[in-house]
């Protein structure tokens, strides 16, 4: 395994003992032998940029990420597969097959009904047995979910619906868990990078989804989609597997009184020796938080809103994800193959392919970006390239194109497929994976679970909205739906402007380097950049 020993107390990471040293009953929270060594005594070498263990975690646990947009990917191709359509779709007069706007919106939402419901039961669930395990459970239920999906037989639209639901119970559950793991075991200074895996995942899973519904849509049987839906187990048994070769994230082991558990991951993730003087810091933050946690009592939700400013942290996370959703990188990847039919591109899904290609591969500027740049900017810069994108997008899809014969005003088509894809450009590259590294540093870690629960589940909130209501939208309004789209960026744009967001740039210089804050008014210190009025501004 993995991660499965320990180190022997002053040895060298790679160094373990047999047994599992865990603390006593009552959990006495003794960092000895890190105590124990002097001041002297603690070593400053470099610490490695990145370790194959810390790589390794992140990419692995972000296969959650993968799932969700592996199943995004794969439904915007069923709903035109001949096949799907006449087992689960209604017959016209002529024959042929279509779905009305009300099962369709069903089909494609229920997931996010189920994905809001399982991001909101996960948290009091990991909290209880912990990160580890929840993700294995979860990514289970995903198998069960396309089971039911599965063997749904000839008419039966609604089980596939429901299958869907239960699937989304495991993908939400997965949405808060694996962010929520890769914060709180990866090192602190590649944490935002890390967290931002789980957003490349997701792009990853779309273009690996649009990829096999391409090779399998011309297949006349069922297999059509049958075989991108079970490759699905794929996804879901590798991770749930997978993740018992990975140790407990370090603040729930510390928390449950398994310190020389934490102490042994720390040092691993960061490659550092046990006399290191990171991982002493490391360990003495960790303390001072859980001794603050015990002597305030067990958070409930109640008290999630009466800590430090804890109203207006809640509130920028569940804004934050609410935007991500408004931006409308959704209406292009649930329903992109029957948008650009509509836009008269004869094979719409080489189309969507091309969009999961340049939302997986400009990801990998976002992930620069987090690092380098500032969030507010970044997000800001991102916002209006793509209001520029969708205004273009919805202009000519309304104004040039024949929506009778697309396929006589063939350069509409083009021009509204280019824009398309810049928009995804600037999607992936800022609002993409900085909301979700935003949402996993924002929050003090006895009040992460809930507050990043209320957060994930406005994301998924709003994603069934706009799933469940699209088509009926496009069908009333055309393309202009994109003017309502590109509104958001702008919005979200001018509230990232706002005077108090930018005060909390400028407090960095009341704070020296290596300066301490006041107890309790720390912010979770994940990533370069934190979010709240620190040192080293998320903005």
């Amino acid at each position: 395994m993995v991660f499965s020993k320990l180190r022997r107390p002053g040895g060298r990471p790679d160094t373990y003992s047999a047994g599992d040293h865990e603390a006593s009953a009552d959990r006495t929270l003794s960092t000895a032998p890190i105590q124990e060594a002097k001041e002297e005594e603690l070593v400053d070498t470099p610490i490695p940029l990145l370790t194959w263990r810390s790589f390794l975690m992140g990419v692995f646990v972000s296969m959650g990420g993968f799932l969700f947009g592996y199943d995004t990917g794969q439904i915007s191709g069923f709903l035109e597969m001949p096949n799907f359509l006449q087992r689960y779709g209604q017959q016209r007069s002529d024959g042929t097959y279509y779905f009305t706007n009300a099962r369709s919106g069903l089909i494609v939402a229920l997931l996010s009904v189920g994905t809001l419901i399982g991001a909101l039961v996960a948290a009091p669930i990991a909290d209880r047995i912990g990160r580890k395990w929840s993700i294995s459970g979860w990514s289970a239920m995903v198998c069960v979910g396309i089971t039911v999906q599965i063997s749904s037989p000839s008419g039966k639209w609604y089980q596939v619906a429901m299958g869907r639901w239960v699937a989304g119970l495991g993908v939400g559950a997965l949405s808060l868990l694996v962010p929520m793991y890769q914060a709180e075991t990866g090192p602190r200074h590649i944490r935002g990078s890390l967290v931002s895996t789980y957003q490349l995942f997701i792009t990853l899973g779309i273009f690996v989804a649009n990829c096999i519904n391409f090779g399998t849509e011309d297949m006349d049987s069922t297999a059509s989609w049958r075989i991108p839906m079970g490759i699905t187990y794929l996804w879901a048994i590798i991770l749930g597997v997978g993740i018992s070769m990975f140790p407990e994230t370090v603040r729930y082991d510390y928390r449950h009184g398994k310190v020389e558990r934490a102490t042994d991951t720390i040092a691993k993730m960061y490659g550092i020796p046990y006399n290191h003087r990171r991982l002493k810091e490391e360990l003495d933050e960790i303390k001072q938080k859980y001794e603050e946690e015990l002597a305030r009592g067990k958070v409930t939700w109640v008290q999630l809103f009466k800590g430090p400013r804890m109203k207006y942290r809640v509130a920028v996370g569940v804004a934050l994800q609410a935007l991500q959703q408004l931006t409308g990188a959704n209406y292009f990847f649930y329903y992109g193959t029957t948008i650009f039919q509509g836009a008269g591109i004869r094979n719409s899904y080489v189309t969507q392919m091309i969009l999961g290609g340049v939302n997986f591969g400009t990801t990998f500027l976002g992930l620069y970006l987090i690092e380098n740049y500032g969030r507010r900017r970044s997000l800001i810069a991102g916002a209006l390239w793509m209001f520029v994108c969708f205004m273009i997008f919805a202009s000519v899809g309304h104004f040039e194109l024949d929506r009778q014969d697309p396929e006589s005003t063939h350069t509409a088509g083009v021009v509204m497929v280019v824009f398309a894809c810049l928009f995804i450009l600037g999607f992936a590259s800022t609002w993409g994976p900085m909301v979700w590294t935003i949402i996993a540093e924002l929050y003090p870690s006895e009040y992460r679970a809930r507050a990043m629960s209320l957060a994930t589940a406005s994301n998924w909130l709003w994603n069934f909205l706009l799933a469940f209501f699209t088509p009926f939208i496009t069908s009333a309004i055309d393309f202009r739906f994109g003017y309502v789209f590109a509104g958001f960026p702008v919005r979200g744009a001018a509230a990232l402007q706002s005077p108090r967001v930018r005060d909390r740039e400028s407090r960095r210089g009341a704070y020296p380097a290596g300066g301490r804050w006041p107890a309790g008014s720390l912010p979770y210190r994940g990533g370069v950049m934190f979010f709240l009025s620190v040192k080293g501004s998320l903005f």
